[in-house]
């Protein structure tokens, strides 16, 4: 059981934040701040999510992209980070599972997902 401060606290972070309902399977681009010396820039992160976790301020997601020589990366990012400035929803994914780490495995057309029909 939290404390009721520290549970008031995290409430009061949560709310700051707008952040959009996506879930496994779905294409996201992030808008990635990333400081380099003095300067900031921010980059942009685009991918499938392959799950999430936690709640509330502990909440986590991890994306996968294919990269460059068709490697995989795979970043995990906290839903209520400081250095996250934007989440855009791509394309809703159909997927049967919470946790998409079979994807891992899978080249090509294989690792294809079947958009989400509205």
């Amino acid at each position: 059981m939290k404390n009721r401060y520290i549970a008031s606290f995290e409430a009061a972070q949560i709310a700051s934040i707008e952040v959009p309902a996506f879930r496994a399977g779905d294409n996201l681009r992030l808008g990635v701040e990333i400081k380099e010396g003095e300067k900031k820039r921010v980059q942009t992160f685009e991918g499938v999510v392959i799950g999430r976790s936690g709640n509330g301020v502990d909440a986590t997601f991890t994306i996968r992209k294919l990269g460059a020589n068709n490697i995989g990366v795979e970043r995990i990012f906290p839903l209520y980070c400081e250095s996250l400035k934007s989440i855009e929803v791509i394309r809703r994914g159909d997927v049967r599972r919470a946790k998409l780490n079979y994807l891992k495995t899978l080249k090509g057309k294989a690792a294809k997902i079947k958009e989400l029909k509205k």
